[in-house]
């Protein structure tokens, strides 16, 4: 006699809404590029008002000249615009945490990247230049295998990847008032800067919204139309 014993079947994978974290992330990332845009016209302002006759507002060796009211915007404008790109990182951060831990589940294998470089990706030098673009272009090959990775991810990477090399506009490493100082002297080079950041938000948020959207329709396929539990409210 063969006993028979029921197998329990095995458990549907759980699936992350990345709906409103896409949603969240491609807004953040606009919002990050306004923040840049409201700079550049503050040192298009700066340029035609020209240098005081008191000099730059840092005058070497330790000493700092009293700020005039325009000087004090532009630091107010740039404070403003630090904080939507702390927000637009998190936001950011949070939605490929989603994607990457969804195309895992998708694809049944282990992912390319540990899900702890989704976080180390970003600060850990040279690999800052690669990393978190293969963890999107993993995500979206798990998700859609077969299909060509969209052009707005390379063209996102290509804007940033040209902004980190080249130091200019949210990862230039100057302060506030120097920034002051090279508008007054010449302020095409910052411009110029401004336009790459603000091009790479953009590409950003259209790189967000279209593999989120791809990973969205697998999900509600993979999820079928009776299975509540691995197909949270808000795909």
């Amino acid at each position: 006699m063969i006993e028979q014993t029921d197998q329990p079947a095995a458990r549907p994978p759980r699936f992350r809404s990345v709906g409103v974290p896409g949603r969240l992330a491609a807004g953040g990332l606009l919002l990050a590029g306004l923040g840049q845009v409201a700079r550049a016209v503050w040192e298009v302002r700066l340029a035609l008002a020209g240098e005081p006759a008191a000099g730059p507002p840092d005058q070497g060796n330790g000493v700092h000249r009293p700020l005039d009211a325009l000087e004090e915007s532009y630091h107010v404008v740039t404070s403003v615009g630090n904080g939507l790109v702390a927000l637009c990182a998190a936001l950011f951060i949070g939605w490929l945490w989603r994607v990457w831990d969804n195309g895992r589940a998708l694809s049944g294998r282990r992912p390319k990247y540990a899900g702890v470089w989704v976080y180390l990706g970003w600060v850990v030098p040279l690999a800052n230049l690669w990393v978190p673009r293969g963890i999107v272009a993993d995500a979206f090959r798990s998700t859609a295998p077969g299909r060509r990775l969209p052009v707005s991810v390379n063209v996102w990477w290509g804007l940033w990847v040209a902004g980190l090399i080249s130091g200019v506009g949210l990862f230039y490493g100057e302060s506030t008032d120097e920034t002051i100082a090279r508008a007054y002297t010449g302020v095409w080079p910052l411009l110029l800067s401004d336009a790459v950041v603000v091009g790479a938000a953009v590409a950003g948020a259209v790189a967000v919204r279209t593999v989120t959207a791809v990973q969205l329709r697998r999900l509600r396929e993979a999820a079928g139309p009776e299975d509540p539990v691995s197909a949270p409210a808000g795909l």
